[in-house]
Parts: C-alpha cells; sequence; structure tokens
C-alpha cells in the first residue's frame, strides 16, 4: 500500500473479529501503546466487539486494503467514556493502525469517518489518552483539534518501566455547556 487512497473504511463488523484481534495484540505484545500486558483470544476480545454497534456514540470503523478480500490495515472506536450515565454524552476514542500501514494517512481514513457518524450523535466531548512517547499520535489528534488537558505521570507499567499518558480533549457539538 502506497497510501490511504488504496484504503477502504467500513463499519466494523463480526467477521473482522480475529483481523482485529491479531492487530491488537501486536500492541500488547510489542508496545506500551495500550496497558494491557496479555495477548487476547477473539472469543475474550468478542464484548469489545459488540459494544461497538453500527449505531449510536460507540461506533467501530475498519480501514482495509482496497479490493476483494483486503487485509486489515487499522481501526478507530469510539467507546464509553465511564459507566455513569451522567457521561453519556462523552466518549474516548483511540485508532490502531497496523504496522506496515503507520505513516500513510490510514488514521486520519479512520478519525474522518469516526467524527463523520459522530456528528449525528448525542455527543459533546472526545478524549483520548496517548501513552508517551507517541508523537504520531500526538500529530494526528491535534490534526483532528484535539487539545492537552493534562498527564498522568507514570500511571501504567509495563517492560518494566513507567509510562506517562497525555490526555487529549476534543468539543464535539455546540450545545450548552
Amino acid at each position: 500500500m502506497s497510501d490511504a487512497t488504496e484504503a477502504t473504511v467500513r463499519a466494523g463488523r463480526e467477521s473482522d473479529l480475529e483481523a482485529l484481534t491479531e492487530l491488537y495484540n501486536e500492541y500488547v505484545r510489542a508496545t506500551p501503546i495500550t496497558f494491557d500486558t496479555e495477548p487476547f483470544t477473539a472469543e475474550a476480545r468478542r464484548p469489545w466487539l459488540d459494544a461497538h454497534p453500527n449505531h449510536g456514540p460507540h461506533r467501530l470503523f475498519v480501514a482495509e486494503e482496497a479490493g476483494d478480500g483486503g487485509r486489515i490495515l487499522g481501526y478507530a472506536t469510539s467507546s464509553a467514556f465511564r459507566p455513569k450515565a451522567a457521561y453519556s454524552t462523552s466518549v474516548e476514542v483511540t485508532v490502531y493502525c497496523a504496522p506496515a500501514a503507520g505513516g500513510r494517512g490510514v488514521g486520519t481514513l479512520l478519525y474522518e469517518a469516526l467524527f463523520k457518524a459522530l456528528a449525528d450523535e448525542d455527543v459533546h466531548r472526545a478524549y483520548a489518552g496517548v501513552t508517551q512517547p507517541n508523537e504520531a499520535s500526538v500529530r494526528l489528534h491535534t490534526r483532528f483539534g484535539f487539545r492537552p488537558i493534562g498527564t498522568y505521570r507514570e500511571v501504567g507499567r509495563k517492560f518494566g518501566r513507567y509510562y506517562d499518558v497525555a490526555w487529549f480533549e476534543k468539543d464535539l457539538d455546540d450545545g450548552p455547556e
């Protein structure tokens, strides 16, 4: 794949579960990007998939190589920010790209689709936590209008060291404060 124009973005579906699980597990095994420390089976990851229907504020979008049977290049989600009812108009968003797809605009395509879908939902704010350092993710979030709001210092330990998580916020509507 030379750039994002060779990718299509669509809603996630049941048949993606194996590939999405393996993509995520690459990050679990090799990076501090996620603080999960043990890889998942597809069946263990099913509740995550089921929490992202094709409607409402909690969505899953998948980028795949253009053409029949294209491999999955990445995904983006919006998920519940916190479980209490008053948080229902806030979402936490994330994007994961396959290592070979990084830096090619796939994350941008995914976030464009996600935020377009969220524009029709009762969602006021989006939040994103970015394990530091991760300049590519910081640039992506900044490009989409996120602003830094704080850093949890040494909040997670993985691979024998502590990592900070920088938090970013994006306004999604012009509704009442």
